[in-house]
């Protein structure tokens, strides 16, 4: 495939990524048609098939590039943090940046969770566990001293933890959706979601399994 002919595939890839999100700021993805999709991306419908092999792929496709770049920008954050509460305040700004940024993305993500298509449910949960993983693995690493303690827990109790606190940032993720129009709420709801969080922090120094 030529490079051409490969970046015009990229961007009608993109574009039905694109106008499914639209689309799925007022429906959930089992209710969303193939046609409907297409449409709007400005496409035949035969062209879809190209790129995703229903609309539940599309779905994974969805949460791959949602939660994954957020996945990613967290973990660019954490290098060179040195304590919990550094930790905290800059995954809690890059979570309310990537929600500001892209609301109707975290829309679907939060709907589709606990309903919806079942491939797509597994996919949001494989990437909150990779989240958790990657976060376990900078932990205890030695490259990151913000909760060096974590070096001497059992992998278990580590993955626990980390479990933890990825699930309430994506609670708060959630919650986010509700107030990304008032600033003020934000800002409290930042505070009640980091003075949790540090609440959580501070229950895993204590921890003595």
């Amino acid at each position: 495939m030529s490079h051409s002919r490969s970046a015009r595939k990229e961007l009608t890839r993109q574009a039905l990524l694109d106008a499914a999100v639209h689309l799925l700021a007022d429906q959930g993805l089992s209710s969303l048609s193939l046609r409907e999709v297409t449409r709007a991306a400005g496409i035949v419908p035969a062209a879809f098939y190209r790129h995703f092999a229903d609309i539940g792929q599309l779905g994974v496709a969805l949460v791959e590039q949602s939660l994954g770049g957020t996945r990613d920008a967290e973990r660019m954050v954490r290098i060179g943090l040195t304590g919990s509460d550094e930790l905290i305040e800059q995954s809690m700004a890059v979570l309310f940046e990537e929600v500001r940024r892209h609301p109707e993305r975290h829309r679907f993500i939060a709907r589709e969770r606990y309903g919806g298509v079942a491939v797509v449910r597994r996919a949001i949960e494989e990437q909150l566990r990779r989240g958790a993983d990657e976060l376990a693995a900078d932990l205890v690493s030695g490259d990151l001293d913000a909760a060096a303690y974590l070096r001497d827990w059992p992998a278990e109790d580590v993955r626990m933890a980390t479990t933890l606190f990825v699930d309430h940032m994506w609670q708060t993720a959630a919650a986010l959706l509700d107030v990304v129009d008032d600033p003020r709420a934000m800002a409290d709801l930042r505070d009640r979601a980091t003075r949790q969080l540090r609440l959580v922090v501070a229950g895993c120094e204590h921890w003595r399994g």
